[in-house]
């Protein structure tokens, strides 16, 4: 009896430790679990997927609505124009020659430039109930017929606006009796993220209203080469020949771009496509609307970009800012008390990183406006008030004139000055150093960098030629034809340099 009371007491014994094991395990895996969960909860937050995106900004549509109404605020665009040609309508040169003439007869002009009538197709953005349009540029450029298909197939001729070929912007109107139109809304391009989902409509090859998603790659694209005022949104939504003046889209449905450009080997998509950001579209939409042209800001400066070896000539402890190479006579600039040599930081207390936001941001402050220019100079930080001039075509080509004659090319892998007292000072050349051009900047890389030129080296002579100005320099080098002897001085002494063509 005593027996079969300690084995049911061990056996009990067994049992409530087993559902003891059994407790502890369901507990310990329960909050692994719960644990696992809300770790990989905190990383899946920043994945959404674009339907999530939606619902986490509080708006109650899919994709498919935001795509379906969008849709209908992009157009067709079809422009044509006449090219004449300088061969008589004939593809060659050769139909010139008295052998042809003969089978064609004496009496036919192949001398007379033919008229071909060429056609292009792109895309547009209804942008108010009354029939403005806005596209680009290269879309209408030089037509003289315009013809517009909406989402319902109606078609109307249009006239422009306004054109603005820097910013390859444009701005039509549908011509007629247009009602029942359904504009797009502007949307901030400015608070644009990297990551966030976009939609890109168009019509590519002619295929109208096309839909494509993908993300912003990039904010901020300049040097891109397309236009002189770049500043675009990068995004890898299929952008394709014919989307050029579609809409980039928001997941709210507004627009925060224009549609320009792809980078492509083939002519196709290849996941790297360029937009306007709508805020610049936009200013540059309300200039032609209400002037009939766009009317930038002047600063009335040259600036440069601040390379490595210029920082270590003017020692520099970092490479932030631009760089004024030049003043410009009677100028905005000039009047506020800018010298070459000063260090433009900020502009209305936002930093300049480069030539080209610098640009972008004096030309849409626009003229007649004061502005705070901070500079450094001679190591110290000071505010100078500028009030902006316009940029005028007389200005603008000026400037162009001025920048080439005084700045030079024709010697590869060098950017050379005018040695003047600002340049002196900037580089510490003495006084005694009287006649010469000085290299600014020096390539990476360049047959100059090779052979050991620096900046703030002076040119002073080529070939045994005096050389004391840009025009003389740019000459002597074109007209060497194998190699260049440079006299240079650096640092105190002179010193011959070969440099091979």
């Amino acid at each position: 009896m005593f027996k079969s009371k300690k084995l049911f007491a061990g056996i009990s014994m067994i049992f409530i430790l087993f559902l003891f094991v059994v407790w502890l395990y369901n507990n310990i895996v329960t909050d692994t679990q719960s644990s696992s969960q809300n770790l990989l909860g905190k990383h899946v937050q920043t994945f959404l997927t674009p339907q999530e995106a939606i619902a986490q900004k509080g708006v109650n549509v899919s994709i498919s609505d935001v795509a379906e109404k969008s849709v209908k605020s992009v157009v067709n665009i079809s422009s044509k124009k006449v090219i004449k040609s300088p061969y008589g309508g004939q593809n060659s040169p050769y139909f010139n020659d008295p052998f042809f003439k003969r089978f064609f007869g004496p009496n036919f002009r192949f001398d007379e430039p033919s008229e071909q009538r060429q056609q292009s197709l792109g895309s547009g953005v209804i942008v108010s109930k009354d029939g403005i349009i806005l596209t680009n540029n290269h879309v209408i450029q030089d037509a003289e017929e315009i013809k517009v298909v909406l989402h319902d197939e109606r078609e109307f001729e249009a006239e422009i606006l306004g054109t603005d070929p820097e910013s390859d912007l444009a701005v039509v109107k549908l011509k007629g009796d247009v009602k029942d139109l359904q504009p797009l809304t502007f949307g901030n391009s400015d608070v644009l993220r990297l990551g966030e989902y976009v939609l890109a409509i168009g019509n590519p090859f002619g295929l109208s209203h096309t839909v494509t998603m993908g993300i912003v790659s990039a904010k901020g694209r300049n040097h891109v080469g397309l236009v002189d005022y770049e500043d675009f949104i990068q995004t890898d939504a299929a952008i394709n020949p014919g989307n050029s003046g579609g809409a980039l889209i928001n997941l709210q449905g507004e627009l925060v771009g224009i549609n320009t450009a792809i980078a492509s080997q083939s002519g196709g998509y290849q996941g790297v496509g360029f937009a306007i950001p709508s805020n610049m579209a936009k200013t540059v939409m309300d200039n032609l609307i209400d002037h009939g042209k766009i009317v930038r800001g002047w600063l009335g400066v040259g600036i440069q970009e601040i390379t490595q070896d210029i920082a270590d000539a003017m020692n520099l402890s970092s490479r932030k800012g631009i760089l004024v190479s030049d003043v410009f006579e009677d100028g905005p600039a000039e009047k506020a008390g800018l010298k070459s040599g000063d260090i433009i930081t900020r502009v209305e207390n936002e930093e300049i990183d480069s030539v080209d936001q610098l640009r972008n941001k004096i030309a849409f402050i626009g003229p007649d406006t004061k502005v705070t220019v901070t500079i450094l100079r001679d190591g110290k930080e000071k505010d100078i008030s500028v009030k902006l001039a316009e940029r005028t075509d007389e200005v603008r080509q000026a400037a162009l004139t001025r920048q080439k004659s005084e700045n030079s090319d024709s010697l590869d892998g060098l950017t050379v000055s005018q040695l003047n007292d600002t340049i002196k000072n900037q580089f510490k050349i003495p006084e005694e150093i009287d006649y010469g051009v000085v290299i600014l900047q020096v390539e990476s890389g360049s047959k100059a960098s090779q052979a050991g030129l620096m900046p703030g080296d002076v040119i002073r002579e080529i070939n045994n030629k005096t050389i004391d100005s840009i025009d003389l320099f740019r000459n002597e080098y074109k007209n060497s034809k194998k190699a260049v002897l440079l006299y240079v001085y650096r640092n105190g002494g002179h010193f011959f340099k070969g440099l091979s063509k």
